[in-house]
């Protein structure tokens, strides 16, 4: 859809919406929460977009190569999934395909037979501003006058209310509460500067990186390219692979059958594609035929520093994903042996809780010097435990979850290294089915610092009131949970892991978003926030 409102009254709604979202922070009150109403901590969502190069039709298959991309960041979200791909050659159809449930259980070889095309964009969702229903899942899809435009979305816009009201003003319908149909038809806005001769996508993309500085990694799929977009501070990530021929007999580096976009970069080597770079803080990125090119770079208000969301690094992302030039796992490690400066105890294991907080042990056992060994049985055919409603079911879920090892612990003072810990309703349990098998003491160590603020970016944490870590401090929370001791990884020690491998670590473009760890936000939050 169109807005044919001057360009004037453009200029001056978006100066509104530029004021409205620099209003303070409103205090998040008793009980709140945003969106659907959670359990526990959860993941935000996944974006996969695919585009085969050279002529057309195209021997890859984009649908499938999406599919599996989409597999690959099933951790990010496992609510609902969808899958929109394109021919290239009209811009008034797409194939679409979306459902609720595991990526397995929504597609099969006959829908995907049914998605044939050249390009196409995918998507793996939790809910976070709106709730768990069909009719939000993504990718979204419009059809405006100049032809479809399908979008998804990684993240959440921190502004959302304000510019509801003002895409509501242009005379858009919405027919959901989610943020992202809102991108969608925002995107369909004309920018204030106007348009010559038909839409200007790349003009009206950087109009919506300017009316939402805050958070959100896109795909974008018109006609016959897909943009990618990521928010000018970096907090979602977002990163580029090329598919390398099966048969390379020139051994043509710059050959390729096709271009990827991701959330991650975990899939690329099960789709037969490598890793080439992330999408810059605020860059928009153009995927054709032809291969990769850079449109623009929107900079951040007033200089300010990056702000890629640090728990990424600590929870979210599968362990082989590539982030800032180095690989998760070793970033993981690296936590753990500065957990173990920060915290040494005379113990004759080091263990962990598989798989979380896997990586964290090794590093931990290397820098102390003590032995890592496996102390819990993990039963992989039970679903995760903050999915279930109340504590006592959590609880259970904890005792089907696992089984001790009793040879491993039995007259042993144990280090047991988890990644987070968010209500505090699973280490209890775990700790007592140690102590059932034999374990002379728990210390328990956290491979980051303690959670205490909500996320307004698209992470769904509990509220305030809900996170143990602003009940109890470190002492008492042992004696709550049944420990001997426990300790959490400073503020100042998860920095300083992540930053250990990055080549730029001392640049002043670097910085991570800890406002879940610290309150302190990338950006100043609008005052209509609702959740």
């Amino acid at each position: 859809m169109s807005c044919n409102e001057p360009q004037d009254d453009c200029t001056k709604a978006m100066s509104r919406l530029a004021v409205q979202t620099r209003q303070t922070k409103r205090p998040h009150s008793k009980g709140e929460t945003r969106g659907q109403k959670t359990s526990g901590l959860t993941h935000e969502c996944g974006v996969f977009g695919c585009i085969a190069a050279g002529d057309w039709p195209s021997q890859v298959d984009v649908a499938q190569v999406i599919c599996l991309g989409l597999v690959a960041l099933q951790h990010r979200g496992q609510e609902s999934a969808g899958i929109v791909t394109s021919k290239g050659l009209c811009a008034k159809s797409f194939h679409v395909h979306k459902g609720m449930g595991m990526i397995s259980n929504i597609f099969n070889d006959e829908n995907i037979r049914r998605l044939r095309g050249n390009l196409g964009i995918g998507h793996t969702r939790y809910s976070t501003s709106a709730a768990s229903e069909e009719v939000n899942c993504q990718p979204f899809v419009v059809h405006t006058a100049h032809g479809a435009l399908a979008v998804a979305h990684n993240g959440e816009l921190v502004n959302t209310e304000s510019l509801r009201k003002m895409v509501l003003s242009r005379g858009v319908g919405l027919s959901t509460h989610s943020d992202s149909e809102l991108i969608t038809q925002a995107l369909c806005l004309n920018p204030p500067e106007g348009e010559i001769s038909g839409p200007d996508w790349p003009a009206r993309i950087k109009h919506l990186m300017q009316l939402a500085p805050l958070s959100y990694s896109l795909v974008i799929m018109h006609r016959d390219r897909i943009y990618g977009v990521r928010d000018p501070y970096g907090n979602r990530p977002l990163c580029l692979g090329k598919i390398v021929p099966i048969a390379n007999e020139s051994d043509d580096e710059d050959e390729a059958d096709g271009w990827v976009i991701s959330s991650e970069s975990c899939g690329f080597l099960s789709i037969g594609a490598r890793y080439v770079r992330e999408v810059f803080p605020g860059e928009i990125v153009e995927l054709t035929r032809e291969g990769i090119k850079t449109i623009d770079i929107i900079e951040r208000p007033d200089k300010k520093p990056q702000a890629f969301c640090i728990f990424e690094y600590v929870y979210f992302a599968r362990s082989d994903s590539i982030f800032e030039g180095q690989m998760v796992y070793s970033v993981r490690m690296q936590c753990g042996k500065v957990l173990a400066l920060e915290s040494p105890v005379d113990a004759d294991i080091v263990s962990s809780v598989p798989e979380s907080g896997t990586a964290a042990a090794h590093g931990y056992a290397r820098q102390s010097m003590i032995p890592f060994a496996e102390v819990l049985c993990k039963n992989r055919y039970v679903g995760r435990t903050f999915i279930q409603p109340s504590t006592r079911l959590r609880q259970l879920g904890v005792a089907k979850k696992f089984g001790a090892l009793s040879a491993n612990v039995k007259g042993k003072k144990l280090i047991l290294i988890d990644d987070s810990i968010v209500r505090g309703n699973t280490i209890g349990p775990i700790i007592k089915l140690l102590r059932d098998a034999g374990v002379k003491e728990v210390h328990i160590k956290i491979a980051s610092p303690p959670l205490k603020y909500p996320c307004y970016m698209g992470i769904n944490i509990p509220t305030r009131e809900e996170l143990i870590a602003n009940k109890l401090d470190s002492i008492k929370l042992a004696k709550h949970v049944g420990a001997d001791s426990l300790t959490y990884l400073s503020v100042k020690g998860l920095v300083q892991a992540v930053r250990h491998g990055m080549d730029n670590r001392d640049c002043s473009y670097i910085g991570h978003c800890t406002a879940c760890l610290t309150g302190e936000y990338p950006d100043e939050l609008p005052g209509d926030l609702d959740w």
